[in-house]
């Protein structure tokens, strides 16, 4: 019940954010928005994304400032956009939406970043997926921090999905158990100003826009670098 009631809660707190029609301007703000987020934690050097993680990355979601609010009941929802890796680099990005709600004696606001890491193949299914549930469609782990870092090593074998947030400067792996990711098919085909399904973008079929070719380069030069260095 508690479950019911926070997510109706929380669509009523944000679905004045989450059915507003975006414009390609508002859809190319958000694409770069993506780039400087991933510019600033990759130059966070040791308080980074690791090595090893961005060596075996298949896709790369970026969220720049996910909304999050509360009043006893809570509630989340951002929009970001996904590259993923190909035979010939990183394709074109997709957008997509990310929503949940929490229940508690809660109260504030705030605003974080997310970077959402698919870590293999299952990973990138999931991506493919109209929606899906992360902690129950996708298993998904708070990703470990540190350029080197050679702390956590269950998410090699359990998670398909690793998870960060930053907030106020401080950039850390986060819990999202129960958060919705979803296609945003109507935003990327505004920005596409054609059709397209997610999949023949996601594997390369879709040349990468004018507009989006320097977060591409971004993601490229972060998680090419680290293959480069196995």
């Amino acid at each position: 019940m508690k479950k019911i009631i926070s997510s109706i809660c929380a669509g009523l707190l944000l679905s004045g954010t989450a059915f507003a029609a975006s414009s390609r301007v508002d859809l190319q703000d958000r694409i770069d928005a993506a780039k400087v987020v991933l510019d600033q934690i990759m130059g966070a050097k040791d308080s980074s994304i690791p090595m090893n993680i961005l060596q075996q990355a298949t896709c790369v979601a970026v969220v720049p400032g996910m909304i999050k609010g509360a009043f006893v009941f809570g509630g989340q929802y951002g929009q970001g956009v996904v590259t993923c890796r190909t035979g010939q680099g990183w394709s074109a990005p997709v957008f997509i939406r990310m929503a949940g709600g929490s229940f508690g004696f809660q109260i504030g606001g705030q605003s974080t970043d997310l970077v959402l890491v698919a870590v293999n193949d299952r990973g990138f299914q999931d991506l493919l997926k109209n929606k899906f549930k992360i902690g129950g469609d996708a298993s998904a782990a708070a990703g470990p921090v540190g350029r080197s870092s050679q702390a956590a090593t269950d998410w090699k074998m359990n998670a398909e999905l690793l998870s960060y947030s930053r907030n106020k400067g401080i950039f850390a792996g986060i819990d999202l158990d129960g958060t919705s990711v979803s296609q945003n098919v109507d935003d990327t085909d505004t920005y596409y100003g054609a059709p397209h399904h997610f999949e023949s973008v996601l594997k390369g079929d879709v040349a990468v826009p004018e507009g989006a070719v320097p977060f591409v380069r971004a993601v490229a030069h972060y998680f090419v670098e680290a293959k480069n260095r196995k």
